[in-house]
């Protein structure tokens, strides 16, 4: 494992030797786990690496961590610290063998997996933990080198370097530029640096436990700094023994001598948690590997593994030969205790160095693939430049100088904590990951290592976060600040991929599972919604009406669709398919909540058929039909005018035909269109014919400061049919709903309803005033009610007498005359002032199919010189009186 945090300042506090130890605080401490790639030996280079840096974090850690709490405490932490990890290690190994593995490591997984807006965040963010972590460990590097062989005021010892924060600083960037050509060269150079310094920690590490046991009792003083000046006190080396076995099992919690911090369990869990969460070094030189999906999980388990025992080692060897005094008060005292003391210093530089490194390499990677992957644009576009052999160079060089510039602030312990909560957020996204892949169940998700569970996955998430806010609460709140405003920016700035998104396969499980708990027979109607199906035969003459019908819709289904008039069995392939990304656009760019259904058909009448039976899943199909009205109107281009393209000057989406010339003959007949509607009530769908919805300039309509607010007018009543007409019947009561449904969509909320009722001489016009008024009162919808005198309406010649529940078009349509349509049109046009739109009664269709044209005639008629328009018959109960 690798710890996110640097380095710390060492802090003067020798034991007999005289060499300075690391100070611990409570977010920063010595010690990482780094991995990289070995070309030759990936998983021998996996773990070789990997152990480098994890062999010093016992050898530095272990010690504080059983001086305050204990061997049984100590043992827990590292149980519960690496079972965290592991969850986590799972993780990254199932996604690494779920296919082709390339540069970017944890990033790579992570926008593969959950998209660019994801990646593109955790890959900054991870970025920039390397870029911090690198810088921070030479500066610790730096400052342990000048504390052995700096010149201080007094002292003792080989003493060479001058001191100064110019003098410091020159030193790291000598230390830096070293990590550059290493790093310039290559991966290859990089892992056999790797090697070596592992053979040099390996040999530490050996030495070390060679010297708990050939190491005789001896006493060591301590120096602790003091107001007066300093103390000393004594720690003792005992070698084996029960006694001192016992006095370490239990805690024993105290001030930390380098920050004058009382310790608890939580802090120095937190210390110790700081050099466990290196597990993605070997991930990010994935690009760099033969065989990611082979070496990765090899690599990582097993030196997660051993890192374990060696934790476990050296705590009960600790514990059983070194007094409590000792262990807290010396961090440095293995170096007392050692057989060869120097090598233990020696160990521990190498170490850092091979960190700051990796660092450095890994942030390379993950740079340059942030860059090839045009996430930033052109802000990245430098660092895509690779040298003949695949190095990222300029990713490296630009790398490098964002860690030049960090040295320049000297102490960057404040920031160690943050860059330890971007460490954590990172492995909690790549749980994330794996969770959603295991969730959305998709058959492509088939890794070649199958030791996890979702279990396992949230229990990652879970410790990650825990950490992040045990570890520092601010830092952990800061960070998630940041990935969420670079969420933000990503997705509203980045351009779309196509490595596909999780979201979407999450989606469709989701609403495959809710879609078949929707049950068609639980309906009732208090929970009705209009869910449209709007035939729309060229776009760019009915922009508006799409947009129209989207306010009618109130969050139910909205169907666009076209009959594409075409035999396939003519055709080598669907013409469809290449339509839909056309479509799919045009919902976009009109911010409608729409679904795209195209269909071929040799006529239109057999189309919207196929449409009317097919569209739509399980209990949501479209129970109303949108059609445009039948006139001899010349279609205009409202595609082109329409605010969604004029005011961001974007081209209108390619693929439409243009508008049918006016001498062009119509693709369908009269006949065929009256047909339409019949078939659709014989369906028992609700049927609106929609005219002159083109001239509605709804924004203009709305938002006018003039008073009064606009107008919505209905006419519940079946002009056609006054006879036959009541305003309490299925279709009346449809079309109030529809005009009410309008008035309730945000845009029209300022628009106001008038309800007109029809009276004649000789009647008692207040009580059918009243009987209204009480219908809209229990029916919840407000509207002004106004009188309109019917007498002025020449009644149909002949007309039948009234038949009980009658809505019907008359039988013999002849009955009704064109004089009696044009005076009700007249009736209609002169109640002012003119609204924004017209809701109508749209009679049946007669059963005789020859009287289909005089039909639509008379509607043409009614509906002629009305502005917007809308015709609605209605076949379904769709209002409620009931709680």
């Amino acid at each position: 494992c690798q710890p996110s945090s640097p380095p710390v300042t060492p802090s003067r506090a020798a034991g007999s030797s005289g060499c300075p130890v690391p100070r611990v605080g409570t977010h920063t401490h010595w010690g990482a786990l780094w991995a990289t790639a070995v070309p030759t030996d990936p998983v021998l280079g996996v773990v070789c690496a990997q152990l480098t840096g994890t062999l010093t974090s016992p050898m530095s850690s272990a010690g504080f961590v059983v001086g305050h709490a204990g061997l049984y405490q100590a043992l827990a932490m590292f149980a519960v610290a690496y079972f965290i990890i592991g969850m986590t290690v799972l993780s990254v190994c199932a996604i690494a063998t779920n296919g082709a593995l390339d540069a970017g490591g944890a990033y790579y997984m992570i926008s593969r997996a959950l998209g660019p807006e994801f990646g593109g965040s955790i890959g900054i963010m991870f970025f920039l933990a390397n870029v911090c972590g690198s810088a921070l460990y030479v500066l610790g590097l730096v400052e342990a080198v000048v504390d052995s062989f700096g010149i201080p005021p007094a002292g003792t010892g080989v003493h060479v370097l001058p001191q100064s924060y110019w003098y410091e600083l020159l030193y790291g960037t000598v230390l830096l530029a070293l990590c550059l050509l290493v790093c310039l060269v290559g991966a290859s150079i990089y892992a056999k640096a790797t090697f070596l310094i592992f053979l040099v920690v390996a040999g530490v590490l050996g030495t070390i436990l060679v010297s708990f046991f050939a190491t005789r009792p001896i006493g060591v003083p301590i120096r602790l700094p003091h107001f007066n000046g300093s103390e000393i006190e004594n720690g003792s080396f005992t070698g084996f023994s029960l006694a001192t076995l016992r006095d370490n099992l239990g805690g024993g919690y105290a001030v930390d001598y380098t920050t004058g911090q009382m310790m608890s369990f939580s802090s120095v869990f937190a210390v110790m948690f700081n050099g466990c969460t290196g597990i993605m070094a070997g991930s990010n030189m994935s690009g760099d590997l033969k065989h990611p999906s082979y070496s990765i999980p090899r690599g990582t388990i097993s030196a997660v593994l051993f890192t374990y025992l060696v934790y476990n080692l050296l705590a009960f060897l600790m514990c059983a030969t070194c007094n409590r005094t000792l262990l807290q008060k010396d961090y440095g005292f293995l170096r007392d205790i050692s057989i060869f003391p120097p090598l233990v210093t020696v160990g521990i530089y190498a170490a850092t160095l091979s960190a700051a490194m990796s660092n450095l390499i890994g942030a390379s990677r993950i740079l340059y693939a942030l860059a090839r992957d045009d996430l930033f644009g052109r802000a990245l576009a430098l660092a895509k430049k690779t040298s003949a052999s695949g190095n990222p160079v300029m990713a490296v060089i630009l790398s490098w100088l964002v860690v030049q510039l960090v040295l320049f602030s000297g102490k960057l312990n404040t920031i160690a904590g943050v860059v330890t909560t971007f460490f954590l957020l990172v492995y909690a996204t790549v749980n994330l990951a794996c969770l959603a892949l295991e969730w959305a169940s998709a058959p492509n998700f088939r890794p070649t290592f199958r030791y996890f569970t979702w279990h396992t996955c949230l229990l990652g998430i879970a410790g990650c976060c825990v950490m992040m806010f045990l570890i520092s609460p601010v830092s952990a709140s800061a960070s998630l600040g940041f990935l969420l405003l670079l969420l933000l920016a990503l997705h509203y700035l980045s351009p779309s991929s196509t490595w596909g998104y999780i979201s979407q396969a999450l989606i469709f499980h989701q609403v495959r599972k809710y879609l078949l708990m929707l049950d068609v027979r639980k309906d009732h109607v208090k929970f009705w919604r209009p869910q449209m199906l709007l035939m729309v035969q060229n776009p760019r003459g009915s922009a508006r009406l799409i947009d129209f019908v989207n306010d009618l819709k109130k969050s139910g289904l909205y169907v666009l669709g076209h009959v594409e008039l075409q035999d396939l069995d003519t055709l080598p392939s669907d013409p469809l398919q290449p339509q839909q990304d056309s479509w799919l656009s045009l919902v976009d760019k009109l911010n409608v909540k729409a679904f795209i259904s195209l269909t071929l058909a040799p006529s239109v009448r057999h189309g919207v058929r196929q449409l009317l039976f097919t569209s739509g899943l399980g209990g949501m199909r479209p129970n109303t039909l949108v059609l445009g009205f039948y006139d001899d109107e010349a279609p205009q281009d409202g595609l082109a005018r329409h605010p969604a393209f004029t005011s961001a000057r974007e081209e209108v989406p390619l693929g439409f035909p243009p508008l049918r010339a006016p001498a062009t003959p119509k693709l369908l007949s009269p006949r065929e269109y009256v047909g339409i509607v019949a078939d659709a009530l014989k369906m028992l769908r609700n049927v609106l014919l929609a005219r002159q919805l083109e001239s509605l300039d709804k924004a203009w309509e709305l938002r006018r400061a003039a008073s009064p607010p606009p107008a919505i007018h209905v006419w519940p009543v079946n002009l056609l049919r006054p006879d036959s007409a009541r305003y309490a019947d299925t279709c009346s009561l449809f079309l109030l709903q529809m005009a009410c449904v309008l008035n309730m969509a945000r845009a029209w909320r300022r628009a106001r309803l008038r309800l007109f009722l029809c009276v004649e001489a000789g009647t008692m016009p207040h009580a059918q005033e009243e009987k209204l008024r009480q219908l809209l009162k229990d029916l919840r919808i407000q509207a002004q009610i106004q009188l309109v005198p019917w007498d002025a309406v020449t009644p149909p010649a002949g007309a039948a007498e009234e038949e009980e529940g009658a809505v019907n078009f008359p039988a013999n349509t002849t009955q009704v005359s064109d004089e009696y349509v044009c005076a009700a049109n007249k009736l209609v046009l002169e109640q002012s002032p003119a609204p924004a739109v017209r809701f109508l009664y749209l009679p049946r269709p007669p059963a005789d199919t020859s009287l289909y044209p005089l039909y639509l005639h008379q509607l043409e008629l009614l509906t002629r010189g009305l502005g917007p328009t809308v015709l609605v018959h209605g076949v379904s109960a769709v209002t409620s009186t009931q709680l």
